[in-house]
């Protein structure tokens, strides 16, 4: 089979092309490198250096003909939503837009969609929240999001496209972008390894839904035997606060500053994590990864990069 991901040179996207290609698969990237490295993408994959929202994306599906799409590429920074929303709805709605019209004409009817169920949920009106919560999103980021979930449906409807939406918590591991916005895995990390002060945005108290990126990518290997419409969260169902993943990086980093609290960040959701009890009965998914072994496996990624 031939599979265009897009963000195939991202962080998550980058670790669905490896295994993609492991399987035997045919891999085609599309990715704009504004956050995605082009060392990140696999020798064996064809690499296009495209935004989605360019009309040479029509050029890609002409030539290539994939048989799925796996649609990473976003905008995925919330605090840059809120300072521009415009520019989040470009990317996010606009070019998924032109990526399901690329597919409509060339005839690709197959799309796994890499969601969010940290941002698409808003303030938890009970917890963990699972598919059938009410989607109150508080950031543009979020809304962003759900409106290409729409458009899916509208497209499986009016195009028979089958697609399946995957929920993402906070998903963490080797790659993560530790200079970004978001990703606080990795930059607690990599400022803990150099020694430098470690900035908490608000009381540490938040709790959020880690999940270790190679069990993100098995969710996407078994969705493409799923593609039912649906929608599946990813996820622990456990919420692990700001201080604590603090206090085990800093135990397993021997980092021994103290935590610093700056001001809250508009836009973030307080506490969220995620029942995946759904992923577990129609996908045959289960987190395998540990938090504690997972950040093990994150810190010697960045004391050894490759």
């Amino acid at each position: 089979m031939k599979v265009l991901i897009t963000g195939g040179a991202g962080f998550i996207g980058s670790h669905v092309v490896d295994a993609l290609i492991e399987k035997g698969h045919t891999v085609v990237v599309v990715d704009d490198l504004s956050t995605g490295k082009v060392e990140h993408v696999n020798p064996q994959a064809r690499f296009y250096h495209l935004d989605i929202r360019s009309p040479e994306l029509a050029e890609v599906f002409q030539q290539e003909r994939p048989d799925l799409i796996n649609h990473h590429a976003a905008h995925a920074d919330v605090r840059r939503s809120v300072a521009d929303p415009r520019y989040d709805a470009d990317v996010n709605v606009l070019g998924s837009l032109n990526l399901l019209e690329c597919a409509r004409q060339h005839g690709v009817s197959k799309l796994i969609y890499a969601s969010t169920g940290g941002a698409i949920y808003g303030e938890p009106v009970y917890l963990p929240c699972d598919e059938n919560h009410p989607l109150n999103p508080i950031c543009p980021y979020g809304v962003s999001k759900l409106t290409v979930e729409r458009y899916l449906s509208y497209y499986g409807h009016a195009y028979g496209l089958q697609y399946t939406v995957l929920r993402y918590p906070n998903v963490y591991g080797p790659r993560q972008d530790p200079t970004g916005e978001g990703g606080v895995v990795a930059i607690f990390a990599r400022r803990m390894l150099r020694g430098e002060q470690v900035v908490t945005n608000g009381s540490g108290e938040q709790e959020r839904d880690f999940l270790y990126v190679a069990d993100v990518v098995q969710a996407n290997l078994l969705a493409q035997h799923h593609l039912d419409g649906q929608t599946y969260n990813l996820g622990t169902g456990v919420g692990t606060s700001i201080n604590d993943l603090f206090a085990v990086l800093a135990s397993k980093t021997g980092y021994a500053g103290e935590p610093f609290y700056g001001p809250p960040k508009p836009g973030e959701t307080f506490k969220i994590y995620l029942d995946a009890s759904k992923a577990r009965q129609q996908l045959n998914w289960q987190p395998e990864t540990k938090l504690d072994e997972g950040l093990s496996r994150t810190i010697r990624s960045f004391r050894n990069p490759t």
